[in-house]
């Protein structure tokens, strides 16, 4: 079942992920990628690996020491539920990233492979967005339709 749940919780976000990405403008992507609920499948997967290991799984996090922690990711069902909790943290992170970057009128062509680096390396694209952010300030009113319209505001 690990190897199953391992691989499903990245394959429930390539849609988002994909929609971000290659149709950054479309009303479409920019209404679903507005709800946060698009993490909801990857932490559906996390759940269904975590409760069977709940009372491991608190016991690592609760007093966190390297040899125990290393000992639960180092099993098939500790990773699998790693990847799934890193899988659905970088989702949220390039959910903030998609709409920083509207809010800022960043062109597609530049937003697409900070998303991309977003979906394999997340603290490295997180710190790049943060240098580019210095850099450009969010513009008054540039795609702020659009952004309020699909994240509710």
């Amino acid at each position: 079942m690990s190897e199953t749940m391992f691989g499903l919780a990245f394959w429930v976000t390539v849609p988002f992920w994909a929609a971000m990405i290659f149709l950054p403008r479309w009303s479409w992507t920019q209404r679903v990628i507005g709800s946060p609920l698009i993490m909801l499948p990857t932490l559906v997967v996390y759940l269904v690996l975590a409760v069977p290991v709940l009372p491991e799984l608190w016991a690592v996090v609760s007093t966190p020491e390297l040899a125990e922690f290393r000992g639960f990711a180092g099993g098939a069902d500790g990773a699998a539920l790693l990847w799934a909790q890193v899988i659905a943290w970088d989702l949220f992170i390039g959910r903030w990233i998609y709409f920083d970057g509207l809010r800022r009128g960043v062109p597609p062509w530049v937003m697409a492979p900070v998303l991309l680096l977003t979906v394999l390396l997340s603290p490295i694209a997180v710190l790049i967005w943060f240098g580019f952010r210095a850099v450009r300030p969010a513009r008054p009113g540039h795609d702020r339709r659009e952004y309020e319209s699909a994240v509710g505001a």
